[in-house]
């Protein structure tokens, strides 16, 4: 059974606009690349012609993996978002219990995760602590250099 995801208008709209890139120009090009390689000459021993029909490959397994997460995703509606706790789409503020530094991040999809943007999966570590948290409480985040107490200070949408 495929994975449904959910994601902001926005998010979706870059998939699909991503998926057109893949498909209308991509494609085309890497075919044109296939067409020059053929015609050079013997293709047993063209390593232009593995390498484009190896492209090819990787593109078709990426058009195909995209198409179903576009099938499977669904679009938030985050007016109807409980904003007294922590999912998809809040914006968290919270401090480090042990040096005191606060962050601000906003929780979203796996493909919609932009550090610079301050924006981190909920699949994260800090993500997957944060989830169903409210304001006060303490989420214990697993890190590979063991676990890291953020407190929630605020969240809003």
């Amino acid at each position: 059974m495929a994975k449904i995801n959910y994601y902001t208008e926005s998010g979706l709209k870059k998939m699909k606009d991503d998926l057109y890139e893949m498909e209308n120009v991509q494609r085309r090009d890497i075919s044109k690349q296939i067409g020059e390689a053929i015609d050079k000459g013997d293709l047993s021993e063209n390593a232009e012609y593995d390498a484009a029909k190896e492209a090819q490959g990787l593109l078709e397994m990426k058009i195909a993996k995209l198409k179903e997460v576009i099938v499977n995703a669904r679009i938030i509606d985050d007016s109807e978002i409980d904003a007294t706790k922590v999912f998809i789409l809040s914006k968290v503020k919270m401090k480090n219990i042990k040096n005191n530094m606060v962050f601000e991040y906003t929780l979203v999809a796996e493909n919609e995760a932009n550090l610079k943007e301050k924006k981190i999966s909920i699949d994260s570590p800090i993500g997957k602590g944060l989830l169903a948290k409210s304001v006060g409480d303490i989420a214990d985040v697993t890190t590979p250099n063991g676990i890291i107490q953020f407190e929630i200070l605020e969240i809003s949408r």
